[in-house]
């Protein structure tokens, strides 16, 4: 018999253990795709955490305790989030173990607490020996060949096979956005997706692409000035409605054309400004294109404001609420804008040959649009990777090589711990090992036999020697040669939120969800039923 204290414990437990299973099968290159169908019926294929945990509605509050510690991983680094969520099922399903040891059920409370002190205690020593574990440093973020390298690892868990093409990619557009104060903004790179070709025919531009044609007939100017209007490419619109009354022909021949001069004069002031290139974020009116094709004004319409802030970041133009010629300072520059055709897609693209230029777009090619998705994920974590390294160089060895040694170690150290916390302690020892394991499993090899090899390495002394999935049996290599290398940040933030997250549930004896209370609904009669009548 549990106690109500266990009988709670155990069901959050089971609820989080479901769910870190759903994602442990999907973890490492070899991990297999979920097909996600979320509540708008739209459909993901893809074997990204963080994607599957967005697009599940998790009603149990104790697994949602997981999926914000995931989220937080996101946010934070970027990567890493099914680790967090493999981790943290580990560890809980590690903790029902400890419990069920055949514990009286006045000491259920008190063993809770032992193994939560346990596992910060131990949380805490795998924080300090992190360090001791960083096996490199990337030195140079300015080389391409070299950034590319250690994008490898992250950009191979989403897209094994091209993770070498897609690596130099996104190296190639972090490195040219890269700004001298080291402060990299991930949304300096855009994706573009455009159905055709394949993976290969992807490539890099400095500036911005967007599916759109042109307005106008000129579809192609070098050395833009750009005018940015925020409002319709239109004439001004009266407030007030006015009636005219018209007696002839004249009158109404007059009368449209006090509109086109006013139209002509306006659009002749922005070509006399220097523009050359407009683009607006509304409509543009018929009239109002006579007379850009009559001054050879190119005219490109966005419709998003989130497009045409990011234009105007871009070229350094300021978007204007009304249709005034633009001063220089007002006026956005790029070396050139033009019309392309990519595939069978209409793209306008405006190009900076500076390599310093504010904003990158990756050009993505694929059969289908599930594929692009899925290499845009790729892309995503590549660049946040880039980031993190931007913030700490330090790496530390893939493929269950840092796990297994921190398992080695926390181990040893509870060996020397009294009292019952050392239970808890191995525990979380033995949790790392569900890494490798997982690895192993997903590439269809024995994991009890890949991890007894890693402690059979690791004994003597090599730390770097981690899990090859690319061998056909149970095998480990070095993993700094191989050059499958973690961010040191992405393993420290993954550690501590899964830990944090874990406690967190089992720290919950009871779940009370605010319903509102039974009980007869409200008369629904007349609306002023209680105000007096005066007839």
């Amino acid at each position: 018999h549990y106690s109500g204290l266990e009988e709670a414990v155990y069901r959050n437990i089971q609820a989080c253990k479901e769910l870190a299973q759903t994602t442990r099968s999907a973890y490492g290159p070899n991990g297999m795709n979920k097909m996600v169908i979320n509540h708008l019926e739209k459909l993901f294929v893809t074997n990204d955490a963080a994607t599957i945990l967005r697009e599940l509605e998790v009603q149990h509050p104790a697994a949602k305790m997981l999926v914000m510690a995931s989220h937080m991983q996101e946010q934070e680094v970027g990567d890493g989030t099914n680790f967090v969520l493999v981790f943290a099922g580990v560890l809980l399903d590690l903790a029902e173990d400890l419990l069920r040891m055949g514990l009286s059920v006045s000491e259920a409370s008190h063993i809770l607490i032992t193994v939560i002190e346990g596992y910060e205690k131990a949380c805490k020593k795998a924080l300090e020996i992190l360090p001791d574990l960083v096996c490199c440093s990337a030195k140079n973020l300015r080389d391409v060949e070299e950034v590319a390298s250690l994008l490898h690892t992250s950009v191979m868990s989403k897209q094994y096979g091209s993770e070498r093409f897609l690596a130099k990619l996104i190296a190639q557009a972090c490195v040219s956005i890269l700004p001298d104060s080291g402060h990299f903004n991930v949304d300096n790179i855009r994706v573009c997706k455009i159905v055709g070709a394949g993976i290969s025919a992807s490539s890099v531009l400095h500036g911005m692409v967007f599916k759109k044609e042109t307005e106008g007939d000129v579809t192609s100017v070098k050395d833009a000035k750009i005018a940015v209007y925020s409002c319709p490419f239109d004439g001004m619109i009266t407030e007030t409605k006015g009636t005219v009354l018209i007696k002839n022909a004249e009158e109404l021949m007059n009368f449209s054309k006090g509109e086109e001069n006013l139209m002509d004069l306006q659009v002749k002031a922005i070509a006399d400004s220097g523009a050359n290139v407009v683009v607006t974020g509304g409509k543009v009116a018929d009239m109002a294109l006579h007379y850009a094709n009559k001054y050879n004004l190119m005219l490109v319409r966005l419709n998003s404001k989130w497009d045409l802030r990011r234009l105007c970041k871009t070229v350094g133009a300021t978007a204007l609420p009304r249709l005034t010629p633009p001063t220089l300072e007002e006026m956005g520059h790029c070396n050139s804008v033009y019309l392309s055709e990519v595939g069978d897609t209409q793209v306008v693209v405006f190009k900076h040959e500076k390599e310093d230029g504010a904003i990158s777009t990756i050009l993505i090619r694929g059969s289908t649009d599930n594929l692009m998705d899925d290499i845009e994920r790729a892309v995503d974590d590549g660049v946040n990777t880039f980031k993190v390294l931007t913030r700490d160089k330090r790496l530390v060895p893939g493929g269950g090589a840092t796990e297994i040694e921190l398992a080695k170690q926390i181990t040893s150290y509870g060996e020397t711990c009294p009292g019952l916390d050392q239970y808890a302690i191995k525990k979380f020892a033995e949790a790392f090992e569900a890494i490798p394991r997982a690895l192993a499993e997903n590439s269809g090899v024995k994991a009890n036999e890949v991890i007894s090899k890693l402690y059979a390495v690791h004994q003597e002394g090599k730390k770097n020697v981690g899990f090859d999935i690319e061998a056909e049996a149970a095998a480990v290599k070095d993993m700094l040669e191989a050059g499958v290398l973690d961010t040191y940040l992405g393993k420290f933030w993954g550690i501590k939120l899964a830990t944090n997250a874990a406690v967190t549930v089992l720290r919950v004896d009871q779940i009370i969800m605010a319903k509102p209370a039974g009980g007869p609904k409200p008369p629904s009669g007349k609306k002023d039923w209680d105000e007096d009548q005066n007839d």
